[in-house]
């Protein structure tokens, strides 16, 4: 299908575009932004008047459930949610039931993702069999079978010989690990940063040292086996402190954080609210002022939804035992937009977060507008105003921090390989 998609301000981080132009598609792919290509016949108009046309988000953490946890989210509830709020592509986490250790079970999540024809999903392997922490994976089969990475998710590995032994098995095939910093031990039980919201409310805590004693030894790991090294939602000014220094001495380490984190602190969880219990856990206003200060100078490379919907009744429960996480594929664009007005971010900056260069941490030539690049396209309205409610979400998850909010930013149509996948009901 020819598409024509007239009258927008396109948006292209990769080629400096920030300007009102028109964008051609022709075969699944940018045609042509500007001028129409010779002999191009649309199909069909969009008039993006008063819209804003930028790459389709991509987004490096968001869980979707299946395998093994379909009463929490199905395949199908959280693609329809991806493409509602403009996500194209996304890494999802292994820890599925059972975790993706096998290429039967990536390749299964791959075809049935692939039969939904809705945002491109892309597999992080486990790193060791049933994220136990005792042996490797194949990560090579692993890979065959569609593996964009390999992780532990939030499942501790404790042995610092076996995290050393598949650092070398990755930087051997150059595979990228992907690693979220946070001691077990130290983190026990925790639920709450350690400061004095926890000790107020009586929460047991996790301390700021958890996240970077494990990241201590991560970076040392990296240093020593030349792995290509992702650091998964950093949460504390140490941490950024740490990855900055790593960056500088030369370190193959990439960074992300939770859009979560980069609105929302210690002081969020007020009377025990348990859409605020996330992991890692929110940290003080100090960290977060940190967080955004990582964003701007680049030492943070991307920003993720850390999508992980919760069933409803794991999280009406109190605070300590209430199921971490909070759903928010549909929030990324929204609140990638506050985070860019309130730090006065040109809008391209701050989209380069959760495009093109979450496209180079995944290894994808994707996140752009470039002519001969599949046409994934977001086109959404900045003025519109819409509230955050349950009626208002397509996830199966409800269970959001930003619940009886207003948000500025509606996505209004989504594009994957020059198919229209999403176009709300106006």
């Amino acid at each position: 299908m020819n598409i024509h998609i007239k009258n927008g301000r396109v948006i292209d981080p990769k080629n400096k575009l920030d300007a009102q132009r028109d964008v051609y598609i022709a075969a699944g792919k940018i045609a042509a932004i500007g001028t129409a290509p010779g002999g191009f016949a649309a199909d069909r108009v969009i008039d993006a008047s008063g819209l804003v046309v930028v790459p389709g988000l991509i987004d490096l953490a968001a869980r979707l459930r299946e395998p093994g946890y379909e009463y929490m989210a199905t395949l199908e509830s959280e693609m329809d949610a991806a493409v509602a709020g403009g996500v194209t592509s996304l890494a999802c986490p292994p820890d599925t039931e059972p975790p993706l250790d096998e290429p039967g079970l990536v390749e299964m999540l791959k075809h049935r993702a692939r039969n939904l024809n809705q945002a491109h999903v892309y597999p992080v392997g486990a790193l060791t069999a049933a994220l136990q922490g005792q042996e490797l994976t194949e990560m090579a089969e692993l890979v065959d079978a569609g593996c964009v990475a390999f992780s532990q998710a939030d499942a501790p590995l404790t042995d610092t010989r076996v995290l050393m032994r598949a650092m070398q098995y990755a930087a051997t095939f150059g595979f990228s690990v992907w690693l979220r910093p946070q001691d077990s031990f130290l983190a026990k039980n925790g639920v709450a940063h350690d400061g004095e919201v926890a000790t107020r409310c009586g929460l047991p805590a996790i301390p700021v040292c958890a996240e970077t004693i494990a990241l201590a030894t991560m970076l040392s790991l990296a240093q020593q086996t030349g792995v290509r090294l992702h650091v998964c939602r950093v949460s504390s000014a140490a941490g950024v402190e740490m990855v900055r220094a790593a960056k500088q001495q030369g370190l193959p380490v990439t960074c992300d954080v939770s859009m979560n984190h980069v609105h929302l602190s210690e002081m969020d969880i007020g009377f025990f609210d348990p859409n605020c219990h996330l992991i890692p856990p929110l940290r003080s206003l100090r960290d977060c002022a940190a967080l955004r200060a990582g964003l701007l100078d680049g030492t943070i490379d991307a920003i993720c939804s850390n999508h992980a919907p919760v069933d409803d009744d794991a999280k009406q429960l109190p605070f300590a035992e209430a199921e971490p996480g909070a759903t928010g594929l549909e929030l990324l664009l929204p609140l990638v937009l506050k985070w860019a007005q309130q730090d006065q971010l040109a809008l391209a900056d701050a989209f380069a977060k959760v495009t093109l260069q979450s496209a180079q941490i995944l290894g994808l030539d994707a996140g752009h507008l470039s002519v001969g690049a599949a046409a994934d396209v977001c086109v959404f309205d900045p003025e519109a105003w819409w509230k955050v409610e349950p009626a208002a979400l397509k996830s199966q998850g409800k269970n959001t921090p930003f619940n009886g909010l207003e948000l500025q930013g509606k996505v209004r149509y989504t594009l994957v390989n020059g198919q229209l996948v999403y176009q709300p009901n106006l």
